[in-house]
Order: C-alpha cells, then structure tokens, then sequence
C-alpha cells in the first residue's frame, strides 16, 4: 500500500509545498499520514471481516441509486490517480532519456498493462517492495546532502500554518496523501486473502497485527514524503527558487547539492511513476468489478475494463494537457474532493453491524472518523470558494 501514497502526485504537490513555504506545511504531511493510518486501519477491517472490498460492500448493502454514484466518482478519481502516476514516470524518462511526454506515457501505459496482464499478487507485490525501497533510500541519500534546518523541520511537522495562497498546496498535499483509491484497493488486497473464511481465532488474530503493518507502512510513507518536502525547503525555498515543474527540480538539485543527485531523483521518480501506476490500475479494476459484484482478478473481463477505464482516459488527458506539473497538482487536488464521498460511504459501512457484525465501529471510533471526513469537507468548502473568488 505504501508505494500509493509516495507517486509522483505526492513528488509535486511535496517539491511544491516546500519551494513556495519553506518547512511551514510539514504539519498537513503529519496530519494527513495520522488520519490515512486510521482510515486505512478501518477499510481494511471491512477487508477482514466481511471478505468484501468497499466497492462490493458499497454495491452490496446500498441501493443502486447510491451506490453507482458513489462508485461513479471513485472511478474518477482512479482516472485522476493514473494521470499523476503515469505523467510522473513519463516526466522521468524525458529527465532521463530525453523521451517527449506522450511518447513517455504511453510506454509507462503499455508497459503497466502488460504487468497487470500477466502478473499475480505476489510477483506484483515483490516489484512494489523493491521499487518502494529504492524510493524511500533515494529520498534519504537526497536529505543526506541538503543542509537542513532541524529546529524549523521539527517546528513544521507540529505546528499548522496557512501561509497566503497556500490552500490549493494543502489541499494537493492532502489528497497525494489520503488518497480514494488506495482506499478501495487496502481493502481489496486484504480481501484477496479470504481471512473472513477462516474461524475465529485466526480473524483475531488478523484484526490484531494488521494495525502495526499499517502503522509501519504509512510511518514509511509520512517520512519519505516528509524528505520530499524538508529537500525542496532546504534547497529552492532557501535559494529563493520557485519550482514550476519536476524537469526543473533535477536541473536545479545537479549545483545545489551534487552532481549525483538529478539522476537519482529521476530513476526515483521513475519507479515510482510504474508502481504506483500498478497499483492505481488494481484500484481502478477493483472499483469496476465492484460495479457487478465481483472481486479483482487479473483475468477477469471487468477487472480488465476497470485498468483500462482507468488507465486510457488518463493517457488522453495527457496528450491533452499544456502543462504538465500542473497536471500533477490539480490531479491530486481532485482526489481531495472526492475524498469526503469515499470516507463517508466507508465509515456508513463499518459502522454497521447488518455489514460487520460484532466488529461494527464502536460509537467512539465513528465520532472519529465523521469528524476526521468534516474536516476534509470543510477544507475542500474552503478551497472551492477561494477558487470562485480568485
């Protein structure tokens, strides 16, 4: 699941974030890993417990004028997710290899189909692993070289800040962070384990440790993305630099902090790009299975639509777009919109015992995760009416 939460939506909105306000807007990675791991740890108890993924629960137990709706924007926003994941690895063979952006999509496209094709959980699980610790050693080689302010690091991470006209970024930052999709795919992925056909002991059992995996994956993510902001604050925002694409970060990163550094933030950026582009794929699958009230399955013929329903109208926007930076920015801000839909149907789900049973949410739990989707809501109210007023 990790791999979802450091794309290369995540790799703008961060360079972004910390280029335009310095270390000030540490605190919305902090903020958003603390409620993904709640939110994660609660879809994927639905996972466990019920065998069923959110989009087959959702399609299962709400009516259809509600559920296809739903399951309408969650598809969405998987488009949105494959726009940024796949934009980024095509940014990256450009950084690399000179290859034009679309040119570049569509390899990572092809090449992205042909592993959900042909690949089962388990050798797709084995790339996502190498290809995350690649990312997370890159971005630390990275920090090892910028000269970074700790005190003004650690201050970030605590405490909230609004700089002026920082609302779009917090909101990207946001949704690169808790994104919908990932939701739909936890749950799926645990699902495919069929616990829920165990007895008892072992549902115990999987309810039990599955918060520490949790925990330990998302920590992961909160420090590489929290590396991804720290680097750019300590090098552009100090330096006075504004970064308005990812091309300009390795051109950039090359004189201040070594002439290694460009390479390896673009073969990151890289693997990031096709993993993350996998799993936005498996999401997308999920969520049109969910459609037919069918699980994934890399052969299944719905499965099958769902990555390409996914994967072909973001290649077209690609094609279509001017400015792809920008691209990644409002990708991720688009994810952040969508989110409230998505946690809300979640927590409707979980919380009730027609669905889960004895492990329906206790009321301290869904007070929680209600204000934990407000929150959400009222900030994305905020950005829509900045943006009409702007």
């Amino acid at each position: 699941m990790t791999v979802g939460f450091i794309d290369p939506g995540n790799w703008a909105t961060n360079l972004a974030a910390g280029a335009s306000f310095g270390y000030t807007l540490l605190w919305v990675v902090t903020f958003s890993s603390i409620m993904l791991i709640i939110i994660q740890h609660n879809v994927a108890h639905l996972g466990i417990v019920t065998g069923l993924c959110l989009s087959e629960a959702a399609h299962k137990y709400l009516p259809g004028y509600v559920s296809k709706p739903i399951l309408s924007t969650a598809m969405l926003a998987s488009v949105s997710t494959s726009l940024a994941e796949i934009l980024g690895g095509a940014i990256a063979l450009k950084m690399l290899f000179g290859i034009p952006i679309k040119a570049g999509a569509t390899i990572v496209t092809l090449v992205c189909v042909a592993m959900l094709a042909s690949n089962t959980y388990s050798k797709i699980e084995k790339w996502i692993i190498t290809f995350v610790s690649i990312i997370g050693l890159s971005s630390l080689y990275e920090l090892i070289l910028a000269d970074v302010s700790w005190t003004e690091v650690a201050k970030g991470w605590v405490k909230p800040s609004f700089p002026e006209n920082s609302l779009l970024i917090i909101m990207s930052v946001l949704g690169a962070v808790v994104m919908p999709h990932n939701l739909f795919l936890h749950s799926e992925v645990i699902q495919s384990r069929k616990w829920n056909l165990e007895d008892e002991k072992v549902i115990h059992k999987q309810l039990k440790y599955e918060f520490a995996d949790t925990l330990f994956s998302m920590t992961v993510d909160w420090a590489i993305n929290s590396a991804m902001i720290i680097l750019a604050a300590s090098t552009f925002f100090q330096k006075h630099i504004l970064v308005e694409e990812l091309e300009q970060a390795q051109q950039l990163l090359t004189p201040l902090v070594g002439s290694n550094a460009g390479v390896i933030f673009a073969a990151a950026l890289l693997l990031a790009g096709v993993s993350s582009t996998i799993t936005s794929g498996i999401a997308g699958g999920c969520i049109f299975a969910g459609f037919f009230n069918e699980p994934y399955h890399y052969q299944d013929i719905h499965s099958k639509l769902g990555v390409l329903c996914s994967f072909l109208p973001a290649l077209g926007i690609i094609f279509l777009i001017g400015d792809p930076f920008k691209g990644l920015i409002y990708s991720q801000m688009f994810l952040s919109i969508q989110l409230p839909i998505t946690v809300f149907t979640q927590v409707y789900l979980t919380s009730s015992r027609k669905v889960m049973g004895k492990y329906a949410n206790k009321r301290r739990s869904i007070c929680l995760l209600l204000l934990l989707g407000a929150i959400v809501t009222v900030l994305n109210t905020a950005l829509l009416i900045s943006l009409f007023k702007g």
